[in-house]
């Protein structure tokens, strides 16, 4: 139950928090409805199979998710109106197959072999922290619901340690449900069709869409994905994963995935202790997350609504509250040893900041500016006396 019940948290999680950025996108591209519906279709397939079908097969939590950030990019760039929807398709296509290309050589992987763990476990905990302060400042929004949620999950852990984090969402959304703030009216179950978008391909379409895809879904995606299957010690196959990703990106390019990544956020919540006290079994919340993603996918815009009828206030606080263990581990795994501490610091604070420059996300920033720190206080620095 625990395993289930984090999977449909990190679908909650990854899905409301950033399905409007895709339906912007989309529709800045001029998606038609049915395309629309088709780019639910394109994304819940691809990110439920790269999940459910890994994570059996290797008896490890595999996460497979969207690239938010690419999404931004997508939205930025088409708003403009320099872009049709074939080229964009077209720019997806290029974008899967530099993706495709940097797992098969190898070189994504050897890049983040050198990056030290305790940097990346703050990596790690920056990116996550960000959840953990909106969960506790969307007290303000609506403090009954959250402050109830959070009374249940305090008790919860001390009582059934195990169960907290799902006690905690059927208790919100029983509270939710009696206040009327869930929202099922809209909700119509019908199978979703795909549509097929022949790719134009175009060097302004590489340079303003292709390109920037890439760059932000492996800086700003892949790079935090690596660290939490780190912080967590699976010893998974990234350079595979990662070719696995490009591979169905290329392959669902033309019905709307415009890019696949592994993933940081609600790989967390699965890899967690809330999902499972036994390691080895928690590989059954990913392959969970993975099946109801595939069910977003066959019914698209209808599921879809039905996630997005729980309040907002509700996700924003279950995904800190999911998220709490993860954040503490990634912490204590950056300060733990002294000659690591202040360039982890760094990490996690230029992490956490949000800092965006170029288009690049400040994950990405937060290593730079760690390694940097951590280059300036080690180098040459004589070897202390055994």
């Amino acid at each position: 139950m625990s395993a289930v019940s984090a999977g449909f948290v990190a679908v909650l999680v990854g899905f409301t928090s950033s399905v409007a950025i895709v339906f912007q996108a989309a529709t800045a591209l001029g998606a038609s409805p049915a395309q629309l519906a088709s780019w639910m279709w394109a994304l819940g397939v691809g990110m439920g199979l790269c999940s459910l079908l890994p994570s059996l097969r290797w008896r490890q939590p595999v996460m497979v998710a969207w690239s938010t950030p690419g999404a931004a990019v997508l939205a930025s760039a088409a708003a403009t109106g320099a872009y049709t929807m074939p080229q964009a398709v077209g720019a997806f296509l290029v974008c899967a197959a530099l993706i495709a290309l940097a797992g098969a050589t190898g070189a994504f992987e050897r890049v983040m072999g050198r990056i030290p763990m305790p940097l990346a476990n703050a990596l790690l905990a920056g990116v996550l922290a960000r959840f953990g302060l909106d969960a506790f400042g969307a007290a303000a929004v609506d403090l009954p619901l959250v402050g109830t949620m959070l009374a249940t999950y305090l008790v919860g852990r001390r009582a059934w340690p195990r169960y907290a984090v799902p006690v905690v969402l059927l208790v919100a959304t029983a509270l939710a449900g009696l206040r009327g703030q869930l929202h099922l009216e809209a909700v119509e179950w019908r199978l979703t069709m795909p549509v097929f978008v022949a790719p134009e391909f175009s060097v302004t379409a590489l340079v303003g869409l292709a390109l920037p895809l890439f760059i932000v879904t492996m800086a700003s995606q892949n790079l935090p994905g690596v660290a939490a299957i780190r912080a967590a010690g699976y010893p998974m196959p990234i350079s595979r994963l990662i070719t696995l990703t490009g591979l169905a990106t290329l392959v669902l390019a033309p019905f709307g995935a415009f890019a696949l990544n592994l993933s940081a956020i609600t790989a967390a919540i699965c890899m967690g202790r809330e999902a499972h006290e036994d390691p080895a079994r928690r590989y059954v919340a990913a392959a969970a997350c993975g099946a109801f993603y595939v069910a977003i996918g066959l019914f698209g815009a209808a599921v879809a609504g039905l996630l997005a009828a729980f309040p907002r206030a509700l996700v924003v606080a279950i995904a800190g509250l999911a998220l709490l263990g993860s954040i503490g581990a990634g912490l204590a795994g950056a300060l733990q040893e002294e000659r690591w501490r202040e360039p982890a610091l760094v990490t996690f604070l230029v992490t956490l900041s949000g800092l965006t420059l170029a288009g690049i996300g400040s994950a990405f920033w937060g290593v730079v500016a760690g390694v940097l720190a951590l280059f300036v206080q080690q180098w040459r620095r004589p070897a202390a006396p055994a």
